[in-house]
Order: structure tokens, then C-alpha cells, then sequence
């Protein structure tokens, strides 16, 4: 297919939230994990994209089906006399909730401001340019080559009030890794759905209906989140009355809940995968026994790794059926997916054992394995039964779990030699998981790139994605950049990771793929 003078024009469109009998409704929402902070462009963690999306919009939205959805743009194309403009038009009588009309500016704004070097998103918009207000409601964005795809990087970017943003003086992103704070960390002022009522961090936080919002009025007035980290203590909230919709259902829980008079569970696939990686780049491990080299850098050992690891079981036994054993780090919604390339081995305890002598550790070594405790579907109980199997081949781990805020760190900071990640595309395309987790971390590219991986030649095939228009050469291009990380085993993957939500009688909250329900769209029996 050849992408020459590409439109992509999504219809005009009405209201988008379908909700149920209008009455006045107040939804007691848990999850796991709360957001590390309000401002929009700080920070890439999807607890916290998943608040703000309650009170911000984006130009676009991915839908429950995984479609695009026109939300604050009415309709985008790339401009037919030249292919590295895209143009969106702006859905007019839109207002922020202290009352300020949305116009081009405050988009030319937003797009500038998460192209900050403290933005944890700018990768998105690396190959943007120049951003350009043609009109009120025109907004033109010129690229640094075709970028046919572009607009699917437009999901989590937050539209924010340029007025606003300098009355507060939080014309740039809070600079989230260095600790420091701004007024956008506690206060919001979005166009979308909701408006902030109270917020008391990894306490409480009151959302309730903006009646400024553009759309159609949800079934959900209030939404009163509480983040929940004990999984117990979060199931027995529900069941007590105390909350009516939970996010991350244990799986040892789902069939209890089934049963239990009174409350439904939802439950699909997800659009993330869990892995894990390690440092593939320093001489020695900072965690091993073996000094003056570093095991990690032997694809003998890895081999012999993920040989160790039993997936069918991790989903029998861990996941109680819950999760979709995989051999890619990349969930088959987006695109580059294949069989072949998800294809896993299966264990292997004696040929696993022969590479690791004939890769130079018969006899195995130490390490320590970094996991979050707060943060993906029985992330511990993974990593201690990866501990378990690993044990089995002569490797043995320091089993390190902790809140995924110090968890990350380690990643981005390159201070942890093995670790359990898990990973959404919510581009739904590969060039995401490449420029985030395979490319030379530079700046620009590579922010969770905690392997330390680097190839200069790949590094050119990946961004070489950005701007290829004939999309057919395109797919081949990254099917041929999958089979290289492959081969390099990159990743020891898991699984891609299955949701459930549980609610009681009478609310209706369907799985979206990439774990980003929003309230306003629950409708009522």
C-alpha cells in the first residue's frame, strides 16, 4: 500500500459517551495503584494516564474496540500537496472547566510543552518539527519526513489551558525523575468529563460531572477513586459495600466473585505484555557472585534462561488460567504481531543446563531480580516462581519487590541488572515498543531501554519506521527488526496479560484493552 496523498478523516462526530438512564450517580472506584501525579506530561505510567483521562481530553481517543476515536479533533489528514503536515480540526464550543474556550493556541501549546525535555511522552512527537495555529480551530503539525501514522500517538496527549498553564507557571512539564513538583502535580484544568473536587495522593481522589463538558452527559456523576494496593483489602471493599467497581480482580479471586450473588466480573485481554530484561551492556553485574564479567552478555545464558522457564505453568498455577502465554513481548493487537515470532520453547531443565556450561557457568551464578509489588496481575508471585525455575538450572536470585515508583527508577536509571517489566502499545504498532525499549537510549529515544541494549544499525532500521509511507514496506521492516530482537533474546517474555474488572449489580464497565476504563462510560441496568 502506498501512502501518497494520505486523509485519514474521521467523521464528524456527535456526543461519543453512550450512557445509560440519566440519574444522578456517585461510582466508588479502587484500583491497585494511584496516580504518581496530575500533570499531564510528566510521567508515562498508566495508573496515572488513567485518572487524568477522566479530566483531560486528547485530540484522539482509543475506543473499547481499539479504534480510533475523534475527541477534541473533529477530523485530521495529511495535507495532500505536502506529506510531513498533518492537519487536525479543532471540535468547536469546547471549554476548560474553569471556563476558558479551547482553541488552536492551547494545542500548539500542549504539543510544545510534552516535547519538554522533562516530558516522559515526548517520544512520541521526537520527529515533530513545527507545531502551527492556522485559524481558531486549524492546527497544523510539520514533521521531520512523512509520518503516516502520527496520529495514533495522539492518545495520551493531554490538551492542557495555555492561559491556565501560565497563570500557574506550569508552562513545562514537572520534571517527575528529579523529585520536583509544580502546581499542576495537585490541581487540573481539562476539557474533559469530569472535574477535580479533592485530591489527597495515595488517599483519596474526588472527581464530579463538568458541566462544561462537550459531550453527552454520563450515567456517573461522581467518581470517588481510593487506591487499594493489598489485593484482600480491595476485594473485601467491594464486597463490603464500601467501593462498586474494582480494577485489578486477583486472579485467585475471579471465580469467587462469579459466584458471589450481587457483583459481575468483566474480564478480557489486554493490550500489554509481561517480561522481563537485564543489563546486557555493563562488563560486571553489580548483584553477582561472578565478577569481572557479566553473564547477560552470553545469548547462551539467555537461551538457557528461557528454556528455564515454564510459561504454561506460570499461567496454570500463578494465573489460574488468567493470561496468554507469549514469546514476544508485543500483544497480538498491535501491529507487527505474528505466530511465529510469539512462538515460545518449551522447558527444558537438561538442554538448559548444557548452555549454561558450554556459555562458561556450569555451575550457575547469583543475581538479584528486581519486581514490582503494586503494579501488573500477580507480579510478585511471577517473579517468585521465575525464581523457582531459574533455581532449577543453577541460577540463583535475590528476589528484590517493591512499589512500582522505586521499581521504575531502577529502570530508567539504570541501577537494577534483572528485571520484570510489563508493556502496552498504545500506539497499536511496534515502532512504539522499538523506540521506547530496543533503540540506544540518546535522549530522545530509548527512556525505558533498561537492558542498556545498543546497535547502532538498528537503531537506523527503527527510526527509519517514522517516516516510511508505503506501509506495505513498512510491515516488512519491522517484521524484519523483530526477528533480529528475537534472536537477540532481548526480552524473556511471559505472557501478555489479561484483565478483570469487578463491579456490583447494576453498573456496566467493559474491558478496555489498553487498562484505561473511564467512569463516564459506565452505563446502568
Amino acid at each position: 500500500m502506498k501512502v501518497g496523498n494520505l486523509a485519514l478523516v474521521a467523521a464528524l462526530a456527535g456526543p461519543l459517551l453512550l450512557a445509560g438512564p440519566l440519574a444522578a450517580e456517585t461510582v466508588r472506584w479502587a484500583r491497585s495503584a494511584d496516580a504518581l501525579t496530575l500533570d499531564p506530561h510528566a510521567n508515562n505510567d498508566s495508573p496515572t494516564r488513567n485518572l487524568l483521562q477522566h479530566i483531560y481530553d486528547t485530540l484522539a481517543l482509543r475506543g473499547n474496540d481499539g479504534k480510533l476515536e475523534p475527541r477534541l479533533a473533529t477530523e485530521w489528514r495529511v495535507l495532500p500537496d505536502d506529506p510531513t503536515v498533518w492537519e487536525f480540526k479543532l471540535r468547536q464550543g469546547v471549554t476548560f472547566q474553569e471556563g476558558q474556550p479551547l482553541t488552536a493556541d492551547d494545542v500548539v501549546f500542549s504539543l510544545n510543552r510534552i516535547r519538554n525535555e522533562h516530558s516522559a511522552l515526548k517520544g512520541l512527537h521526537k520527529n515533530v518539527v513545527e507545531v502551527v495555529a492556522v485559524d481558531d480551530y486549524t492546527v497544523q503539525v510539520k514533521m521531520d519526513g512523512p509520518q503516516p501514522l502520527y496520529v495514533q500517538n495522539l492518545t495520551n496527549t493531554f490538551i492542557m489551558d495555555h492561559e491556565w498553564s501560565e497563570e500557574h507557571d506550569v508552562l513545562e512539564p514537572q520534571n517527575y525523575e528529579a523529585g520536583e513538583s509544580n502546581y499542576a502535580v495537585r490541581h487540573a484544568n481539562g476539557t474533559g468529563t469530569y472535574k477535580l473536587v479533592e485530591r489527597v495522593p495515595d488517599v483519596k481522589t474526588v472527581l464530579t460531572y463538568n458541566p462544561e463538558f462537550w459531550g453527552e452527559k454520563p450515567a456517573v456523576d461522581e467518581v470517588v477513586f481510593t487506591p487499594i494496593k493489598d489485593n484482600a483489602t480491595r476485594i473485601a471493599a467491594l464486597l463490603s459495600g464500601e467501593v462498586d467497581v474494582v480494577q485489578d480482580v486477583p486472579v485467585q479471586d475471579i471465580s469467587r466473585l462469579e459466584n458471589s450473588p450481587g457483583f459481575q466480573v468483566s474480564v478480557g485481554p489486554e493490550n500489554r505484555s509481561i517480561f522481563f530484561s537485564y543489563d546486557l551492556a555493563s562488563d560486571e553485574l553489580e548483584t553477582s557472585d561472578v565478577k569481572g564479567k557479566n553473564p547477560f552478555k552470553e545469548p547462551k545464558v539467555r537461551e538457557a534462561m528461557s528454556l528455564a522457564v515454564d510459561r504454561d505453568t506460570i499461567q496454570r498455577v500463578v494465573m489460574r488460567g488468567n493470561s496468554d502465554p507469549a514469546g514476544m513481548p508485543l500483544a497480538p493487537f498491535a501491529n507487527g504481531w505474528t505466530e511465529a515470532l510469539n512462538a515460545y520453547p518449551a522447558p527444558d531443565i537438561a538442554q538448559a543446563k548444557e548452555l549454561l556450561a558450554e556459555g562458561g557457568y556450569p555451575d550457575g551464578f547469583s543475581v538479584a531480580l528486581h519486581c514490582p509489588n503494586d503494579r501488573y496481575v500477580n507480579d510478585e508471585a511471577i517473579c517468585q516462581a521465575v525464581v523457582g525455575m531459574l533455581a532449577q538450572i543453577g541460577i540463583k536470585i535475590n528476589l528484590i519487590a517493591q512499589p512500582r515508583a522505586q521499581h521504575f527508577a531502577l529502570i530508567e536509571n539504570w541501577t537494577t541488572d534483572f528485571y520484570l517489566l510489563g508493556w502496552g502499545v498504545p500506539t497499536f504498532d511496534s515502532q512504539y515498543l522499538f523506540d521506547f525499549l530496543v533503540h540506544t537510549r540518546d535522549g530522545s529515544y530509548g527512556s525505558y531501554n533498561g537492558s542498556r541494549y545498543s546497535n547502532p544499525e538498528l537503531d537506523a532500521k527503527i527510526e527509519a519506521l517514522a517516516t516510511e509511507a508505503d506501509l506495505e514496506k513498512r510491515d516488512a521492516m519491522i517484521a524484519e527488526i523483530w526477528q533480529f530482537v528475537q534472536d537477540e533474546r532481548i526480552f524473556l517474555t511471559v505472557h501478555n496479560q489479561v484483565l478483570a474488572y469487578a463491579m456490583r449489580d447494576g453498573l456496566n464497565l467493559a474491558i478496555h484493552p489498553e487498562n484505561q476504563p473511564n467512569m463516564a462510560t459506565i452505563t446502568l441496568d
